[in-house]
């Protein structure tokens, strides 16, 4: 059997499913943490409103880029780990 018609495990399966909820998570906080810092003063300051537009599409942009860059590099390395990813059998 070659490897991509071999059958997950249990753990493997679990293994995977709780990779991808990490990235989910981390990714909403790391970009909520950019969007924050960039949009950051125009709440903490009185800006001309074309001013806070602009700051909130910045924000909205950079936060979008590094969601996605941080699922993938999440993910990347998931699938990277020795064994492809799969989670150890020491258990069995």
């Amino acid at each position: 059997m070659t490897q991509r018609t071999m059958r997950r495990s249990q753990a493997e399966r679990d293994a995977v499913t709780v990779e991808i909820g990490y990235a989910f998570v981390s990714a909403c906080f790391a970009a909520a943490l950019v969007f924050g810092a960039v949009f950051g003063p125009a709440l903490a300051f009185d800006l001309s409103g074309a001013f806070e537009r602009g700051l909130a599409v910045a924000g909205g942009a950079l936060a979008a880029a590094v969601f996605l860059l941080r699922v993938a590099h999440v993910l990347w390395r998931f699938g990277r780990r020795p064994g492809g990813g799969r989670a150890p059998h020491g258990g069995r």
